[in-house]
């Protein structure tokens, strides 16, 4: 069965991670797979390394362009008609909408798209919203099964009327489980030149994009720090803008205790130094890097956001906050780093949280089996 995955772009986030593992991993006894996406991604290296076939669209960009769009559109357009594969499986909003009509005039037999959360969401201007909603259901006519990695995802897409429900699958946003460790390692933190003793480690690991709303997560360090509190905010992913938040942090007097380090390659040595994981993001489909700092044992304070409430129970194994709630957030940090009995009560229960579903293999096994059944309908 031959598979053509198409994404925008081969940045370093969980839709693309997940991407790249399914790629890696289906059966090869089973499966022809085949990569296409933008180039310039952090994670290109690691694909022509590890995928067996990849090729790198021209015209493939994240952001609007009316040229590179079309161009885009005719170049999949060509790929399908040459490859001929039985399957083509998108991933993101761009590369989503693109590909899906492309392949669908190329005469692809099925067409999936996985939503790893949407291109709209609340922040944006109304008129641009439900711009980007009508080209999801346009989209939607043309795809023969739908993949959410969250139940939030699901409601929203039903609220929507995006596509058949009854194409509507579940199929959860894997991690490796077996790479994050409840033990406590502080290597990460000699690195930055902090010594732990009895401070707290607040931290996130996620790139710099509005959509994790880095400043909400400082205003929330700067709560803390300047009321004297013994603890250190990490904000571990890269971006274009970091210089930008360390010089931030530098004028408002916080920067020895909000530090912004680059890109980690390895995310589990951060969560083994930290205490508390603090999520901000506007939107999400499923945060993978709650998944990972609960897997580490690490208490999550999280913005209410697509997927959390999928994970946390909201006081028993963690927070929920409103977005933007910066004082409640702050108010709940407060409470676990200065409270060690509370801590240790909600800590006790992040240690019991299963976590089974989100196995990333357990993702691929779902995947291999919808891709069969759909071979099976069109036979």
């Amino acid at each position: 069965m031959k598979i053509i995955h198409v994404i925008t772009k081969l940045e370093l986030g969980g839709a693309q991670q997940n991407t790249l593992w399914t790629c890696k991993n289906l059966d090869i006894n089973k499966f022809d797979t085949t990569l296409v996406c933008g180039k310039g991604g952090i994670l290109d290296k690691d694909a022509q390394t590890n995928v067996s076939k990849i090729i790198f669209s021209k015209y493939l960009v994240r952001e609007i362009s009316p040229f590179k769009d079309m161009m885009a559109f005719f170049e999949l357009f060509f790929i399908f008609k040459k490859e001929k594969p039985d399957i083509i499986h998108t991933h993101s909003s761009k590369a989503g909408i693109i590909a899906r009509i492309a392949a669908f005039l190329a005469g692809v037999k099925k067409i999936i798209h996985s939503y790893h959360g949407f291109g709209f969401n609340n922040s944006q201007p109304a008129l641009i919203r439900y711009f980007y909603i009508l080209l999801e259901k346009i989209s939607a006519i043309y795809t023969d099964a739908f993949i959410f990695v969250s139940n939030d995802n699901i409601k929203t897409a039903m609220k929507y009327k995006i596509g058949n429900p009854e194409r509507y699958n579940l199929i959860r946003s894997g991690i490796n489980l077996s790479k994050f460790s409840k033990e406590k390692d502080f290597s990460f933190l000699e690195n930055l030149g902090i010594t732990k003793n009895n401070s707290k480690i607040i931290s996130t690991v996620a790139n710099l994009k509005p959509q994790k709303n880095p400043h909400d997560f400082i205003k929330i360090a700067e709560q803390i720090i300047k009321k004297g509190i013994d603890a250190y905010f990490i904000y571990a992913g890269g971006g274009k803008n970091i210089n930008y938040f360390r010089k931030l942090v530098n004028e408002m007097g916080i920067a020895t205790r909000c530090i912004f380090v680059d890109w980690v390659s390895e995310p589990f040595k951060v969560y083994r130094a930290s205490d508390i994981f603090l999520l901000t993001s506007l939107w999400e489909g499923l945060p993978r890097s709650l998944i990972e700092a609960i897997c580490s044992g690490v208490v999550p304070v999280c913005y209410k956001t697509d997927g959390v409430n999928d994970i946390i129970i909201d006081g028993v194994n963690g927070f929920m906050v409103e977005q933007k709630d910066i004082a409640k957030a702050s108010s709940i940090i407060e409470k676990l780093i200065t409270d060690n009995e509370f801590y240790e009560k909600i800590k006790n229960n992040v240690l019991k949280t299963n976590l089974n579903e989100f196995d990333i293999d357990n993702m691929v096994k779902k995947q291999e089996i919808l891709y069969t059944t759909l071979m099976e309908e069109h036979a």
